[in-house]
């Protein structure tokens, strides 16, 4: 007798179970390797734009700082606050994500599509409050504000993209290993 799975949900690529833990692990991978992606994206269009490569990381180090001043906590802003914060963010944001994915059944990403749709829109809109801070803490012009919301909202992009397949790929692997264990592939 053989043993098919196409009418279980593991045969159409569903999520069914993954453990809190897993989720975290998997976000916190898919955060890390999107913000480093999104910061070699940016390293290498930041000077073809004629900017210095560290602009990124000069702008959000200057935000934080700005942020820190207003509490009466001084501190020096500049590129190494920025990457520091970079990278404090991205794999936080990114465990959050595989928290909440693998706790919320209806964010489960039974595709890669759906995976990646919802880790962008949840960069995009989690990021907000975040890009929101900098024009205002560092008074941009008008101009450089539209400039600093298509940068990020294009970096975020690559960010949201990077994680929705990790995500994916590190979830459904879990399954594929219980399809073999059982006999069911």
């Amino acid at each position: 007798m053989e043993i098919t799975c196409q009418d279980s949900s593991w045969a159409r690529g569903y999520v069914t179970h993954v453990s809190l833990t897993r989720g975290v692990g998997w976000g916190l991978i898919g955060g890390l390797a999107g913000t480093m992606v999104m910061d070699l994206v940016l390293m290498l269009a930041l000077p073809v734009a004629g900017l210095p490569a560290l602009t990124c990381f000069s702008i959000v180090g200057k935000t934080v700082a700005s942020f820190f001043s207003m509490q009466g906590i001084e501190m020096t802003g500049g590129v190494l606050l920025g990457v520091f914060t970079h990278y404090l963010i991205g794999p936080a944001a990114g465990a959050i994500f595989g928290a909440a994915v693998t706790q919320v059944k209806v964010l489960r990403p039974d595709t890669l599509k759906k995976s990646i749709i919802l880790a962008v829109l949840y960069v995009q809109i989690l990021s907000q409050p975040i890009l929101a801070s900098t024009p205002i803490l560092l008074k941009m012009t008008a101009t450089t504000t539209l400039l600093w919301y298509g940068g990020s909202f294009l970096m975020h992009t690559v960010l949201g993209l990077v994680l929705g397949v990790i995500m994916s790929q590190g979830l459904h692997s879990g399954n594929e290993s219980k399809h073999r264990l059982l006999g069911t592939q």
